[in-house]
């Protein structure tokens, strides 16, 4: 059997940049509503944070590929040994040790500076670009990457009670060398597969790692029935209702949109747009679960997306990515 290859130039006919804008900024914000709805299913219930990345990632996995397998199962079928090992990097290196990594150092260090460690990723993937694959980076788009970590660095009041734990701060730059992986090879495989199939294939292999950290045997399903307190007075739901939630709208949907993305824009572009996760997650924990928002943090949420308008204007061409033999 052989690989599914598109034609080359295929991609680059048919990106749209708008689209892509659009899909990685929708991303973002979901995750960010995520983030929100998982602080509270965690804060309301002795869940852990690994079984609920666990849960996330199989549900995921569980929902895309059964609607896959009635609507499409064509696209359930692997090419060959190559690619199947692959899609096993893909999903255990992009999916689930970027969560775990974030885990690890926000267990170490403040949570702000776990998740500026986190996207420093884009620095990682311009770097990438440039030197391993030799495409074309405009000079803006190192201002751009300086403005969007500074921008963060505010958000996350690096200043405040900055405590720099070794393994924290190890873990943190891994989880960005781990991110960097997803959207590098999120890049290359869209080429090769659609995204819907390339996301349910990355949380696949996520949740087989996971299942090996932490057996479905031992799963505290007694806590999915424990009720939550909602904001505002909007009453109380289940557990298992967030978890639902958080497969479908912080999960499926999200992921797919990072990855389909990269059909429509490079790989640096969508990571420095990625960003805008942080900065939207504040804005949400502000409204939503009345976490202060300081001055400081509204100019930092304003230089990050000054960074991102400013990448914007740093198309890179029409010149498609090359192909992986």
């Amino acid at each position: 059997m052989t690989e599914l290859v598109l034609p080359p130039g295929t991609l680059a006919a048919h990106r749209r940049p708008r689209l892509g804008y659009a899909m990685v900024i929708g991303a973002a914000t979901l995750f960010a509503v995520n983030g929100a709805v998982s602080k509270l299913a965690l804060d309301g219930s002795d869940i852990g944070t690994v079984r609920w990345t666990e849960l996330r990632s199989t549900g995921g996995f569980v929902g895309l590929a059964l609607g896959l397998a009635i609507l499409a199962p064509d696209r359930l079928r692997i090419g060959t040994r190559r690619e199947l090992g692959r899609l096993a990097f893909y999903g255990i290196v992009g999916f689930a040790l970027v969560q775990w990594l974030y885990f690890v150092a926000i267990d170490r260090l403040p949570i702000g500076i776990g998740l500026l460690f986190e996207f420093t990723a884009p620095v990682l993937i311009a770097l990438w670009a440039r030197f391993a694959w030799h495409e074309p980076v405009r000079r803006r788009v190192w201002l751009a990457l300086a403005l969007v970590l500074v921008g963060l660095g505010l958000v996350a009041q690096i200043w405040d009670g900055l405590t720099l734990d070794g393994v924290g701060v190890t873990a943190g730059l891994l989880a960005a060398c781990a991110l960097a992986v997803f959207y590098l090879m999120g890049e290359r495989l869209v080429g090769r597969r659609d995204p819907i199939s390339v996301t349910c294939f990355g949380l696949g292999f996520a949740s087989l790692a996971w299942a090996v950290v932490a057996p479905w045997w031992s799963f505290p399903t007694e806590e999915l029935g424990v009720s939550v307190e909602l904001p505002h007075g909007l009453g109380s739901v289940p557990v298992a209702a967030l978890a639902l939630w958080g497969i479908v709208v912080g999960t499926i949907a999200p992921f797919t949109l990072s990855i389909s993305a990269l059909r429509h824009l490079p790989a640096t572009t969508v990571g420095i747009v990625a960003t805008f996760e942080p900065v939207a997650a504040a804005v949400i924990a502000w409204v939503w679960l009345g976490e202060a928002l300081v001055a400081v943090q509204i100019l930092g949420g304003v230089v990050v997306l000054a960074g991102i308008l400013l990448a914007e204007t740093s198309r890179w061409g029409s010149t498609p990515a090359p192909q992986v033999p």
